[in-house]
């Protein structure tokens, strides 16, 4: 029951943040998910250490990266163009006489 509620705070949230913002995160913690779990199972088969644990956690890293990044990047990128509409529409529509 526990999980059910912390995903109606998560489904919430992202109504407050967006729909574009929120599945940008939706997408983002898949993608940390999914590479978490697969270097589990690489680990598991290959073993925690040496030099093929050391390179799963690096390229896992690197790809949660590139993640985070486009993720931030769209959001930035909404907010902008959500500033800018509303500013272009404030000056349209509210013109003082």
């Amino acid at each position: 029951m526990s999980e059910n509620n912390n995903s109606n705070k998560s489904s919430s949230k992202n109504k407050d943040e967006g729909f574009i913002k929120g599945v940008s995160k939706e997408a983002n913690d898949f993608v940390h998910n999914t590479v978490d779990t697969s270097g589990k199972i690489l680990k598991s088969i290959t073993g925690e250490g040496g030099l093929i644990g050391k390179t799963i956690d690096s390229s896992g890293n690197i790809v949660k990266k590139a993640s985070e990044k486009g993720s931030e990047a769209i959001g930035k990128t909404v907010d902008t163009s959500s500033k800018a509409f509303k500013n272009i529409k404030d000056k349209t529509f509210n013109k003082k006489k």
